[in-house]
C-alpha cells in the first residue's frame, strides 16, 4: 500500500457518511483539528485523545483505508461543508519515526461534494 503522500499527491480522494471518514491510506494519527470558517477569531477543536472507548473519535483501519467516526458530530457535510470548514490531520507515514519533523505532515481534509472529501498537504495549518 502506498503512502499517503504519494495517494494525496496522485489526487486520491476520500469519503464521508454522516459523521465517518473514509481515507485511502494508513498512517500514524497525532492529532486532529477541526476548524470552522466562522470568523478570525474561531478556534479549532484539537483532539488527541485516540484511545479505546475515547468520546471524541474512534479510529478504525481496512485492509485498504482508513476510518475515523466524529463520535461527537451528527453530519459532518452539515457542519464543515460547502467552505463551512476543514479537519487536519498531523500525521506521519505509518512506520516511520515520528520524532523526526521532516516524517511528520499536515493533511487538510475539505468537503467537495456530497461524499467526495479533497485532500490536500499543508505546509502550515495556521495560515489557511
Amino acid at each position: 500500500m502506498k503512502g499517503f503522500v504519494q495517494a494525496i499527491q496522485e489526487g486520491e480522494k476520500g469519503m464521508v457518511f454522516r459523521n465517518s471518514v473514509f481515507l485511502p491510506f494508513h498512517f500514524e494519527l497525532l492529532s486532529v483539528w477541526i476548524g470552522k470558517e466562522m470568523s478570525l477569531l474561531a478556534v479549532p477543536d484539537l483532539l488527541t485523545d485516540f484511545c479505546e472507548g475515547n468520546a471524541e473519535l474512534a479510529v478504525r483501519e481496512g485492509e485498504q483505508y482508513t476510518n475515523l467516526v466524529f463520535r461527537k458530530s451528527g453530519d459532518l457535510r452539515k457542519e464543515l461543508g460547502r467552505c463551512k470548514g476543514h479537519i487536519i490531520l498531523h500525521a506521519a507515514e505509518k512506520g516511520a519515526d515520528i520524532f523526526k519533523e521532516e516524517n511528520r505532515h499536515y493533511i487538510k481534509i475539505c468537503f467537495a461534494n456530497k461524499h467526495n472529501l479533497e485532500l490536500e498537504l499543508e505546509e502550515d495549518p495556521f495560515y489557511l
